[in-house]
């Protein structure tokens, strides 16, 4: 079984105008949350309540979700439209004289 880092999640905070706090959050278990009247609280915060779950997934025999820094991407995906978004996807590539990948993969980076 892999190691689990709980320091490779990805965690996120913002700030909350409903609580009027700051929000702590990871990706990988987004049930969880943590509130702070400072980032730097629901930061740490958010953490040490990772570390806790983990331990504690750990210790009855369940399985952590992997960060998502820690997974290999083969770097596709499909991604399905309706035939008239594609017609107008090919249109527009050609007018730019790229490929309908290069022209998807450069709508997606903005």
């Amino acid at each position: 079984m892999k190691t689990v880092n709980a320091e490779h999640y990805t965690y996120r905070v913002r700030w909350s105008p409903e609580d009027e706090a700051f929000i702590g959050t990871v990706a990988e278990m987004p049930s969880l949350s943590w509130a702070g009247d400072k980032s730097d609280d629901a930061f740490r915060g958010i953490q040490t309540l990772v570390k806790d779950v983990l331990d504690d997934m750990l210790d009855s025999g369940e399985t952590p979700p992997e960060a998502i820094a820690d997974r290999t991407y083969s770097g596709k995906f499909m991604v399905r439209v309706t035939p008239e978004s594609h017609r107008q996807l090919v249109i527009d590539a050609a007018e730019q004289n790229v490929s309908l990948n290069r022209l998807a993969a450069s709508r997606l980076v903005h």
